[in-house]
């Protein structure tokens, strides 16, 4: 196993994520992110991240062109705009950095519109249906040559 350093990784949350550990808690757990980020800081501490999250559509778009060449990687969980956004799959294609997908439940045990997903095909990768430690398993990867 090679490992990689120094890097930086910026994890993007979409919507309603920001609810996490009182949203739908049998769904996704009882833990806010806040708190599992500061463990992943902890775990990963040779890492430096970053956490970002927004219910805007938009605003998650122009987080990822800001990104540019000043991130090694990016973990992204853009929730419902996973199965809507173009605009979202078309900002992770269009950067050239590369971007895991992660996914709290597993999407393909879900509603029908759920398992269709716009950004993964411009990602290295998807993960899902591991709870939070999906994002745990996406650093991982980018530790991995």
């Amino acid at each position: 196993m090679i490992y990689l350093y120094p890097m930086k990784v910026c994890i993007i949350n979409g919507p309603n994520l920001n609810l996490l550990g009182r949203r739908e808690p049998e769904l996704y757990g009882n833990q806010d992110f806040e708190s599992y980020f500061k463990l992943l800081k902890n775990e990963f501490s040779a890492l430096e991240l970053e956490y970002y999250q927004s219910n805007l559509e938009g605003d998650i778009v122009t987080k990822l062109q800001e990104l540019g060449a000043t991130v090694n990687g990016i973990v992204l969980n853009a929730a419902a705009y996973t199965h809507t956004s173009v605009a979202i799959a078309d900002a992770v294609a269009a950067i050239d950095i590369p971007t895991i997908e992660v996914h709290i439940t597993n999407l393909l045990s879900r509603e029908s519109f759920r398992h269709k997903s716009l950004i993964g095909p411009y990602c290295k990768g998807s993960i899902m249906g591991f709870g939070l430690d999906g994002y745990r398993l996406a650093l991982l990867s980018f530790l991995k040559k």
